[in-house]
This record gives structure tokens, C-alpha cells and sequence, in this order.
């Protein structure tokens, strides 16, 4: 017999905004940081995040639902994951980037039906016309910002510092470094290597500071510079990771022959995003990661292994290949 086929996953997919919601909310109340120390019952819960009585114990047991807390004799506590990734604070914590997501990408995202007639995007300051120049004016939303990058990348740092050769060089610069997640990630797990990051210069106190609580100041320091006006500082190694997403074709070509310049001959460029599969049907994150550019910047877009590998031959590259990372993260390495 043929199955008649069910509504339930078009549901599902289509209200799933509600779980998002659910999660994000969660993270901008502190829920996960109030657990932090040990269980809580409802009430204790409801008056430490100043929730209304009508909504505290729906919102909560949600949560309970969606594998995000655990309950046990009317105590409230963290999953393993949430207290890992979700505390504020720990050095795992991944938050950042949903914070992002709930202050900034969640109403965007609202208007993705008129990103998609007009090709214009949609952001909160759509009519200024750099997104980045306005992030970057503003101390309070950079860090943000920089600290969702970090736990974007957080995943994919340890990977790139696992399965890259590091052992055959000394120096490596991020360009784009944001907070310093990547840098210090590889330091911390290679010591014989030094370099630093690459970023506007209103970054470099952030930078600063990250690399100094990880105890990294003597092998890691800030270059402050503007990748479109600036030459890259030179090293063994460059990475750059979720840059080239940010822009149109002619400035991506432009970024990887910069990156090709600065190389000596034998060095490397890692380029880390989460790169789409040559196929187009697999990675969903990519592909949505795309979208959201279309809702983020004036011309940018996520791209296919295959894409990258093309463009970087054109910029000089000797040799290419990509490698999976973590999730929905690959990275393709050139060689010059």
C-alpha cells in the first residue's frame, strides 16, 4: 500500500520559528547562566529571570521539551550541552552568536520575501549602506558582534588547528580576526607557531584583550589595516574565515589575490566558510548561510568548494583542496 503522505514535517519546518524564538529569548533572559550553579525550582526560576507567572512555567517546560533544560522532582537544571555552550562566561560558551541572531537577524530575517523580489538587503540599517562601517562605529555592537564571531568559528578553530600541517610553518596571520578565537585557538595548540590578526583598527582593544586572557600576548599581535586599501601583513599562513562570504565576486577575486601576494612561495591560504556542496543539496546551512547574506550586505554570498578552489587558481594558487571541518564548516587551502 502506498502511504498517504503527511502534513507533519511541512508543520513542523514552517512554525519552527517558534522553537528558534523559544531558544533565543532563553539565551537574552540568562536562563542557562542562572543554572549555571545548580537547580532551581519554578518559582525560584521565575522570580531570578523576572518572568510573568503566566508564562513562566509554559516557557520553561518548552524548553524541558526542546531537550534544552531537564526537570527532575520540580528542579530545573542545563542539559550537558546548554551548560557547556551556554553559560556566559566559559571559555565554550557559544551564545554570542544568538545573540546576535535574536538583537539583530530575527526581525531581518522578516522581511526575506522582499530580499528576494528586490536582491536588496534587509537589515536594520539597510538605508546606510555599510553594514560594517555602522557595526564598527559603535563599541557596544562590535563587541557583540566580535563575540558572535567567535562562536561561530569556535568549532571550526579546533578543527583547522587538528588537521592543518602546521608543523611545516612558523607564521600565520587571520585577516578578519575579530575577537581572536581563531588565533588563539592554533597558538594555543601549536607553541613553536607566532602571527596575530588582521582587522579595522577599532578591533584591536577587543583583540588585545582576548589574546591577553588566554595568556598568548607574546606570540600573538593585533595589524590593524583595511583589507580593501591595505597590503595583507606577510606570513607562512593566512586564513580567512567567513570574510570572502561578505562580498560580490570581483571583491572576493580581489581578497584572494591580495592573500596571494603576501604569501612566499610555498605558503598557504586558508579560506574557511560553510562552504556549500559542489551538488548544491546537501549543505541546507550554507545555503540558508547565503540567504542571510542576501539579508546582511549589498552583495555578498556563500559559495561552492569548487567556486573557491576556481577562484583562488585564477589569483595564482599552485595547488587547491578542501577539507570538511565541523557541521556545515569545510575549508579550501591553496598553495602558492
Amino acid at each position: 500500500m502506498t502511504l498517504k503522505p503527511s502534513p507533519e514535517k511541512l508543520l513542523a519546518l514552517g512554525m519552527s520559528f517558534w522553537n528558534a524564538k523559544t531558544l533565543l529569548s532563553a539565551v537574552e533572559l540568562g536562563v542557562f547562566d542562572a543554572l549555571a550553579d545548580g537547580p532551581a525550582d519554578l518559582s525560584t526560576l521565575t522570580k531570578k529571570l523576572g518572568l510573568h507567572e503566566r508564562s513562566a512555567r509554559d516557557f520553561l517546560d518548552a524548553l524541558v521539551a526542546m531537550k534544552m533544560l531537564d526537570r527532575e522532582g520540580g528542579q530545573y537544571r542545563n542539559t550537558p550541552e546548554t551548560d557547556f555552550f551556554l553559560v556566559r562566561g566559559r571559555p565554550s560558551y557559544v551564545g554570542g552568536l544568538l545573540e546576535m541572531a535574536n538583537a539583530r537577524l530575527y526581525s531581518s530575517w522578516g522581511n526575506l520575501t522582499e530580499a528576494l523580489k528586490t536582491g536588496q538587503r534587509q537589515s536594520e540599517n539597510k538605508e546606510e549602506g555599510d553594514l560594517f562601517g555602522a557595526l564598527y562605529a559603535d563599541p557596544d555592537r562590535l563587541r557583540g558582534f566580535l563575540a558572535a564571531m567567535s562562536g561561530v568559528s569556535a568549532g571550526a578553530a579546533h578543527a583547522i588547528a587538528e588537521k592543518f600541517p602546521w608543523s611545516d610553518y612558523k607564521t600565520f596571520i587571520d585577516v578578519g580576526a575579530a575577537q581572536g578565537m581563531v588565533p588563539v585557538t592554533v597558538a594555543r595548540a601549536h607553541a613553536h607557531l607566532s602571527g596575530g590578526g588582521f582587522d579595522l583598527p577599532a578591533v584591536g582593544p577587543i583583540f588585545n584583550d582576548f589574546v591577553a586572557a588566554n595568556g598568548l600576548a607574546d606570540r600573538l599581535r593585533f595589524h590593524p589595516g583595511d583589507f580593501f586599501n591595505d597590503a595583507l601583513p606577510a606570513a607562512d599562513v593566512i586564513i580567512m574565515g567567513h570574510i570572502l562570504h561578505d562580498w560580490d565576486l570581483a571583491q572576493k577575486r580581489m581578497l584572494l589575490k591580495k592573500a596571494h601576494d603576501a604569501l612566499p612561495d610555498g605558503g598557504a591560504l586558508i579560506v574557511y566558510e560553510a562552504i556549500i556542496d559542489d551538488d548544491r543539496r546537501q549543505n541546507a546551512f550554507g545555503l540558508l548561510m547565503s540567504l542571510n547574506m542576501l539579508i546582511e550586505t549589498a552583495g555578498g554570498f556563500d559559495f561552492t568548494g569548487a567556486d573557491c578552489e576556481g577562484w583562488m587558481k585564477e589569483a595564482g594558487f599552485a595547488k587547491t583542496r578542501v577539507e570538511h571541518l565541523v557541521g556545515p564548516d569545510s575549508m579550501v587551502i591553496g598553495f602558492k
